[in-house]
């Protein structure tokens, strides 16, 4: 029940589907160009800049921004028409021109003002021409003729509203209400037609077409005028044109016809009067109501509409099916077969009659997901989620009813194999119906690619889990050994193509040709340029054997190989798209030839008609660069002259540039590229920003350049802007010499302070020297005396040892001397008389003591003077008894020196003690040996 309610749906919506394939359209919306809906008319300046009459003001499109310049008086702008390097504009109670200053806008002047024109009460300008240096400027009571170069102003006044003027062959020719048709000459009106029809109907527009007056109608269509007569042109949309309410139309530059409705769209009529294409708001436009049609100079169509601004491009090698009202789906697959156009998608397979303008259709039981279309034997073969069909026109019948077919191939006569979800099956021909025979058993992986190399031998690709070599037996029964390819690795979106002879494997590294001998992969440098690593997308070849190319899918261009024409040597090209082009699902890029150069690219919205008879060489184009904004950081941005260079304060450092290409093909990318030299000698990475903005660059002077690419081609010229930033006020010419003049004074006063310092350090050196000297003679000085000292210690203590040793030696010869005498006193008095008389001499000499003080004052010269000097009353032998204390002699031992009893030694100490005077607590000999 669910499918008879679903193939009705298909069947009903493919009714109302009509089969157009329509040229790219852009659409801006109010959101997009900031004014109003409603635009009123469209025109083109010299420099291919778009200038639109909007609710709001004059709309002015450079291909990248679109500004929006106020009506003067806050009215709704009516017309535009841009002559030289002017835009002439009309709005209520107002007409004159714009002209472009040095900042790049544009100034407004009113001829109405300047030329002291009365207008009627609540009059608007309409429409504008220019005819030999005059403008024309049209309401709907007067035409206003304005000389460019005179400022002459001719009034033309009528009696009824005047619905319609146009320029054919150089003449003008207007309608007036009630009246008929009129031609201006010598600035004058003449009446050339009173018809009825003329005089009732609205007229939209005025051909010229077979050296005869063809005028375009609101409601009848298209009349010939000849001589008096009126006579219906009887075009093969003259029916059409009856049940539609033409608002504007334009004869183009082909000769064709493009009419504006109101609530049927836009109608693109051939130059017999046939309809080619009608585009409504189901079909891609942005509303129903045309109010205004222009041509430019690349043949595109804009349309001025009643909520929102498109454009056709009409000469675009494209062509797109897509219907709001449609639910075909992402195609995934396509073929032509037996004159038939079948396309499989995700909602199930649909055909038509290849040059029908029919809808499609859905084939009989095939809802879901079809992922494969092959001829085999002139039998169309439908891999699908649910299996195999065998398809005949709108008829399908499933020959494998098992969940997935990928692709389905020939391995001989009667026996195909095909990849499935769960590995690979076989098809056996049987009394010419085609059943399903076995599966092929020892391999169970999802086969979507696979390719035969041998009799017998596979290659399956698995992007998850890589390439499989297959040896199978030789009914096709089972799988006698698997063994993985290692020769290239596994990738997502890879694929697995037979090519002619070839075997071709791709990814995301490049594409890879099998070598059946050495079986391997090798990576093929040609074929590998139909690969974009950098734009990659899909690895996904499509092989086209009715027009023998290959075809690659990136995100920037299609490519395709074909055989080279003179050369074995194949020819690789590409196509530059840009990213609003439509895609195909990713990795399931499909393409097919439909005939002589046309071909059919599957995306996911429908699928896009490339004639590549109509890819041109693309044409020259220029880049402009449409505004400068300097600013100091925090504060508002200031716009600056274009064409002056200029120089700019530290604080003016910030600097935000803005450019664009007036390219309004919509299949094609513009891509920019910018470099400040003085800054960087380098140009920027391709970029489709269209501006760039540069804060706190340093002074000096600056040359700002920048260029497009549109597709693969250069603009013809780069846009420059000079500029120059001043130093910073402390690093102005002025401080600079003074910071010369400061820096020689300091380094003349460091330079005197240098020779201060170094003189003195000199002379500190030399005094050091001096001091070092002396001290070191003093050192020798001093080294000197103590080794003199040593040495007088020395001999005094020699002389010290000499004294001791002497006066011992007295000691014990007067103790011998002693103990002889007492001896001979006991042995008798008479015999040793005169022994003892000469022993007496000998205790008593003089010499001795002589002798001992010559000893004593060697050793301690000063001494006796120094007693001698603090106590003069002292008496020679009191000196002798002083110089024996100094020797630290006792009593005893100084008795035998004195030749007195120890007794009187003592005596001689005390009566010595008081001749010094000394304390009774104080001990004489150590008072004899401090001083």
């Amino acid at each position: 029940m669910h499918k008879f309610i679903f193939t009705l749906l298909f069947l009903l919506i493919s009714i109302t589907i009509t089969a157009q394939e329509l040229p790219p359209i852009s659409t801006y919306t109010a959101k997009d160009y900031k004014a109003e809906n409603q635009n009123w008319a469209i025109s083109q300046s010299e420099n291919k800049f778009i200038y639109v009459a909007n609710n709001k003001g004059l709309l002015e499109f450079n291909g990248a921004i679109w500004r929006l310049f106020p009506t003067p008086n806050e009215t709704i702008m009516r017309s535009v028409k841009c002559f030289e390097d002017r835009v002439y504009t009309g709005f209520y109670m107002d007409f004159g021109y714009w002209e472009k200053n040095e900042f790049g806008s544009l100034k407004y002047t009113s001829i109405v003002s300047e030329g002291n024109v009365q207008m009627i009460e609540d009059e608007q300008i309409w429409e504008i021409f220019e005819l030999d240096g005059w403008m024309i400027f049209k309401s709907l009571e007067r035409i206003y003729l304005y000389n460019v170069e005179t400022k002459k102003i001719k009034i033309i006044n009528s009696d009824f509203r005047i619905h319609k003027l146009s320029k054919v062959d150089n003449v003008i020719y207007f309608q007036e209400n009630n009246k008929g048709i009129y031609r201006i000459e010598n600035g004058v009106p003449k009446l050339i037609s009173n018809h009825k029809i003329l005089k009732e109907n609205i007229v939209v527009e005025f051909f010229k077409k077979n050296g005869k007056l063809l005028i375009l109608t609101q409601k009848l269509g298209f009349f010939f005028l000849e001589g008096d007569s009126l006579v219906s042109w009887k075009a093969p949309t003259d029916n059409v044109l009856k049940n539609v309410t033409v608002y504007n139309a334009k004869l183009l530059k082909n000769n064709d016809f493009a009419l504006g409705t109101i609530s049927d769209g836009y109608i693109y009529l051939y130059s017999n009067g046939e309809v080619n294409y009608q585009i409504t708001q189901s079909l891609g436009l942005s509303n129903n109501t045309i109010l205004s049609v222009f041509e430019d100079v690349e043949n595109n169509i804009w349309l001025g509409l009643d909520n929102g601004i498109n454009c056709i491009n009409n000469d675009s090698p494209f062509k797109f099916y897509t219907n709001k009202n449609d639910f075909i789906g992402s195609v995934y697959a396509s073929i032509v077969h037996k004159d038939y156009l079948y396309l499989g998608t995700n909602q199930g397979l649909f055909y038509r009659k290849i040059n029908s303008d029919e809808g499609f259709k859905l084939v009989d039981n095939t809802q879901g997901q079809t992922w494969s279309l092959t001829i085999i034997d002139d039998t169309l073969f439908c891999g699908h989620t649910s299996g195999t069909f065998l398809v005949n026109k709108n008829k399908s019948k499933l020959i494998f009813n098992k969940q997935g077919t990928w692709i389905i191939k020939k391995v001989k006569d009667n026996i195909l194999i095909q990849g499935c979800y769960d590995g690979l099956y076989v098809l056996e021909k049987k009394n010419d119906i085609w059943v399903e025979r076995n599966k092929i058993e020892g391999f169970s992986n999802s086969s979507k690619y696979f390719a035969r190399y041998d009799t017998y031998k596979l290659l399956v690709n698995h992007e998850y889990k890589g390439v499989f070599k297959l040896t199978l037996d030789k009914e096709f029964t089972k799988v006698i050994n698997v063994k993985k390819d290692n020769s290239v690795s596994k990738g997502l979106h890879s694929s697995l193509i037979e090519y002619q002879d070839e075997i071709l494997y791709s990814s995301k590294t490049g594409v890879y040709l099998y070598d059946k001998k050495l079986e391997l992969f090798k990576r093929d440098s040609i074929y590998s340029q139909l690969i974009s690593e950098d734009n990659f997308v899909s690895g996904e070849l499509a092989y086209d054997k009715s027009s023998n190319k290959l075809w690659s899918f990136s995100e920037e261009n299609i490519s395709y190989l074909a055989p080279g024409k003179l050369s074995d040597k194949p020819i690789i090209k590409s196509i530059p798209i840009s990213a609003s082009m439509p895609k195909a699902t990713y990795g399931y890029e499909n393409i097919i030839h439909l005939k002589n150069e046309k071909h059919l690219v599957g995306t996911y919205s429908g699928y896009v008609a490339v004639n590549l008879d109509k890819l041109k060489t693309p044409k020259d184009f220029n880049i402009f660069l449409n505004k400068v904004n300097n600013f100091i950081l925090d504060q508002p941005k200031v716009s600056k002259k274009l064409a002056v260079s200029k120089t700019f304060s530290q604080e003016e450092n910030n600097f935000e540039f803005f450019y664009s290409v007036p390219d309004y093909n919509k299949i094609t990318s513009t891509k920019y590229q910018y470099q400040l030299l003085g800054q960087s000698a380098h140009w920027s990475v391709p970029s489709s920003s269209k501006s760039v903005l540069y804060e706190n660059i340093p002074y000096g002077s600056y040359t700002f350049k920048v260029r497009a690419i549109v597709g693969d081609k250069l603009s013809s010229n780069v846009a420059v802007y000079q500029f120059k930033i001043n130093r910073p006020w402390y690093i102005s010419n002025t401080l600079i010499a003074f910071y010369i003049l400061l820096f020689l004074l300091v380094f003349y006063l460091l330079h005197i302070a240098s020779k201060r310092y170094y003189r003195k350090q000199r002379e500190d050196l030399l005094e050091k020297a001096r001091r070092d000297s002396e001290l070191k003679e003093l050192e020798s000085s001093q080294e000197i005396i103590k080794l003199n000292n040593e040495k007088l210690r020395s001999d005094i203590a020699s002389k010290n040892r000499e004294l001791a040793t002497s006066t011992m030696s007295i000691i014990k010869k007067n103790e011998f001397l002693s103990s002889i005498k007492t001896e001979l006193i006991d042995g008798g008095v008479k015999s040793l008389t005169k022994v003892v008389k000469i022993i007496d001499k000998n205790l008593n000499n003089t010499d001795d003591w002589k002798m001992f003080q010559e000893a004593f004052n060697n050793a301690d010269e000063k001494f006796l003077k120094k007693i001698k000097t603090k106590h003069p009353e002292l008496t020679p032998n009191d000196l002798r008894l002083c110089a024996y204390l100094r020797l630290n002699l006792t009593s005893k031992e100084i008795a035998p020196l004195l030749n007195i009893s120890p007794r009187s030694v003592e005596v001689k100490r005390y009566r010595l003690r008081k001749k010094m005077s000394l304390p009774h607590d104080a001990n004489l000999t150590n008072y004899i040996l401090e001083v």
